[in-house]
């Protein structure tokens, strides 16, 4: 499928060098914030937290069964030296026959040269993001959730929108949420490391916060003056955010989103429930010169059994840059336009019955 998307050049390839640079250990968070740093304020006086953030990480959102809460800094560096070895030899040469492709392979939606799924763990050195429940892990589901996975080939009786791939071959409506280009699937709300463009630009005035996201350019424009939530009936695909200071911290409280949405979504290839009565809260709070915290609290009743909290160091990034996700893509008309070709084939080959 064709995506007019963006990389930078520093991340195409990975030098033994860069690699190496990024092995370095850093000062703990803890020990930073000890130092007594102060961030620098805003023209209204609250922390300035504007900027180009990036949250790419290799820590995964939940905690693998077999590991503890936290490794050591050794084991860090073997993940993340892991991790540059797999990207290299993920590059497969993009001749067919070196590939050794037979006509009809799948052949995925990009090569390994686009993705960019980070080169760190975690400074906190955690093995989750998950900080609670206390295994890092995500809590179960309702007995009666529905839920679909990517390789799904139809949509059941109340679809629950994937971010990524789709579910039917009937209809674009069958297709998953950021395939039609409506919402990135790690833009959020909550904000959730993945795939590639990770990185959002935080504006700030006396009276709004607006979050720009690289992935499918989406923007969330975020009050700060008290005003209620809009009424329960009007529903959006980011859902309705409204937010507040605590002190040097930013609280957003985000409720109204559509039922056409999943509810949080341990991975981009499935999907469970839907989100109409989830509410999340997200803590945004510079702890140094380069770090932003960033904490969400998922609260839905509906699909989980108790709420979740996560955590994700966001590094000082770079400049974004345009997604131009409808430009010139043809892939939603080619999925749709092979699917009837194929039952015209089935069909002729039935004498049309």
């Amino acid at each position: 499928m064709r995506r007019h998307r963006t990389t930078r050049l520093r991340n195409r390839s990975i030098p033994v060098l860069a690699a190496l640079v990024f092995l370095v250990a850093t000062p703990s968070l803890v020990a930073q914030e000890a130092a007594g740093w102060m961030p620098p304020l805003a023209a209204d006086g609250k922390p300035d937290i504007s900027g180009v953030w990036d949250f790419r990480t290799l820590t995964p959102l939940q905690r693998p069964e077999d590991q503890e809460a936290t490794i050591d800094e050794a084991r860090a560096a073997e993940i993340e030296t892991a991790a540059v070895e797999r990207a290299r030899a993920a590059d497969a040469p993009s001749d067919p026959e070196k590939r050794k492709l037979k006509a009809g392979d799948p052949v995925g939606g990009y090569n390994n040269f686009w993705f960019d799924r980070g080169a760190r763990v975690v400074e906190d050195l955690r093995t989750s993001l998950i900080i609670d429940p206390p295994n890092g892990r995500l809590p179960d589901t309702l007995p009666d959730v529905k839920r679909q996975t990517r390789g799904d080939d139809k949509p059941i009786d109340r679809p629950v929108r994937l971010r990524v791939g789709g579910v039917g071959l009937d209809s674009y409506e069958d297709r998953g949420l950021s395939e039609r280009c409506i919402l990135g699937f790690n833009a959020g709300p909550p904000i959730t490391p993945g795939g590639y463009n990770q990185n959002i630009q935080i504006f700030q005035s006396a009276n709004h916060v607006a979050i720009l996201n690289e992935m499918v350019h989406d923007s969330r424009i975020i009050p700060l003056d008290g005003r209620a939530h809009l009424p329960d009936s009007v529903r959006q695909w980011m859902g309705d955010s409204r937010g507040r200071w605590e002190g040097d911290t930013l609280i957003v409280e985000t409720k109204n989103f559509s039922d056409l949405v999943s509810s949080f979504s341990g991975s981009v290839a499935g999907a469970v429930g839907d989100a109409y009565e989830m509410h999340v809260t997200e803590r945004f709070r510079r702890v140094d010169e380069d770090t932003l915290m960033y904490e969400y609290t998922v609260n839905d009743p509906a699909t989980f059994t108790r709420p979740f909290t996560a955590r994700l160091l966001m590094k000082k990034g770079e400049a974004l840059f345009e997604y131009a996700c409808h430009e010139g893509n043809y892939g939603l008309f080619n999925i749709l336009s092979g699917a009837r070709a194929k039952e015209a084939e089935a069909a002729a080959a039935t004498g049309g019955e």
